[in-house]
């Protein structure tokens, strides 16, 4: 097998997280930047990336880079890449692009150049000249920036953060990868409580379900380069019943979810099921002032509601009182919550012992991390 360099995408705020579970999977030969940690691997690390990376957006593989300051000098460079080993006769190569501090800022002319060298590489190789694109989809991108144009073909499709389990969702809902690196950065341990009283469609207890059992996020959801001619069927089987073999499902969980809107509930329920947790994930309809979960050592750790999204911001700071006076109860316990709120730490009445900036969205939040005692050995 060849190897490739490949790019996994995440939101601003978790290349350390990703590059985490880049080392953890064994890739340690990694280029962190922001919004992407570049990485080396063949064709059947696209598929374990595309298969276990829970923080990333999408596995990109970087056909090439190169200086273009004018439409000629990439119309030539997109030209001289491999295109011919990765795009099969029949391959459907849709182009999207952007630009940032180039001197070609067009993007729709930048994406048209793109089209047009790719169009006359291929004819090239396969003496044609037309090509219908009815085939496997292979999404290219074009992106510019400071004059450098990085070419790259998208391996995954539809985002990682789409596990399939959410069939329906309440507003706003918390993407599943941020979810999950709430869940990562607070070294949450199966064997603690979890609770998240402000639960949504249940994306915090299922994902933190999925990393108790060492689930793969990927198992049940199909791949844009699943059709590619150069990635043989069998390494996705592989790849998939390897993930199968490493599930853990005899673990004891012990996590939580409530809130105060029926609906919410219902939506939270039909996600789990489909998740397939229905009796090791438990859902209540009940007021974060009324919750009293039980156990020692747990963790809370959730997503309130904001101002800019859902209710009042009167709302949403009775809310983080509300939090911090059940934090006073549960003094053993350690508190995981991300806010856009800048005044959180007055209205929870405590300094976070630990704060980072994420984007929940295009919202600037803060993850305000409150460590509680570790469980005795």
């Amino acid at each position: 097998m060849s190897k490739y360099q490949l790019i996994a995408t995440t939101p601003m705020g978790l290349e350390a997280v990703l590059a985490r579970e880049l080392k953890n999977l064994g890739y340690i030969d990694q280029v962190v930047e922001n919004g992407r940690v570049t990485f080396y691997g063949d064709e059947k690390d696209i598929c374990r990336t595309n298969m276990w990376l829970r923080t990333a957006g999408r596995i990109l593989v970087k056909l090439g880079e190169f200086e273009a300051r004018t439409f000629d000098d990439l119309f030539e460079g997109t030209k001289a890449l491999p295109w011919t080993h990765w795009i099969p006769q029949l391959g459907e190569f849709p182009v999207d692009g952007r630009s940032h501090k180039s001197q070609l800022t067009s993007v729709p002319a930048c994406q048209g150049i793109v089209k047009k060298a790719i169009v006359e590489k291929l004819k090239q190789r396969y003496n044609t000249e037309w090509f219908p694109e009815s085939g496997p989809r292979y999404v290219v991108e074009v992106t510019l920036l400071n004059d450098i144009a990085t070419l790259t073909i998208d391996t995954t499709g539809a985002g990682l953060h789409k596990r399939g389990y959410r069939k329906v969702a309440t507003e706003a809902p918390l993407r599943e990868s941020l979810a999950a690196a709430m869940i990562l950065l607070s070294r949450w341990r199966p064997e603690r409580p979890l609770y998240d009283p402000f639960c949504g469609s249940g994306t915090i207890p299922i994902e933190a379900a999925m990393i108790g059992w060492n689930i793969a996020p990927g198992l049940k959801r199909s791949f844009n380069a699943e059709d590619w001619t150069n990635l043989p069927p069998e390494l996705w089987t592989q790849t998939r019943e390897e993930a199968y073999d490493l599930i853990k499902d005899d673990v004891p969980l012990n996590i939580i979810g409530s809130d105060i809107d029926q609906e919410a509930i219902d939506i939270a329920l039909s996600a789990v099921k489909n998740a397939g947790f229905s009796k090791d994930i438990k859902l209540e309809l009940a007021p974060v002032a009324d919750i009293s979960p039980e156990g020692e050592y747990g963790c809370i750790i959730s997503n309130p509601p904001y101002g800019e999204r859902i209710g009042s911001y009167e709302e949403v700071e009775r809310v983080s009182r509300q939090l911090g006076k059940v934090a006073k109860r549960l003094r053993n316990w350690s508190h995981f919550i991300i806010s856009p709120n800048k005044n959180f730490e007055t209205l929870f009445e405590r300094r976070a012992d630990k704060k980072r900036k994420l984007f929940n969205g295009q919202i600037e939040c803060t993850f305000y991390q409150y460590f509680g005692p570790l469980p005795p050995r």
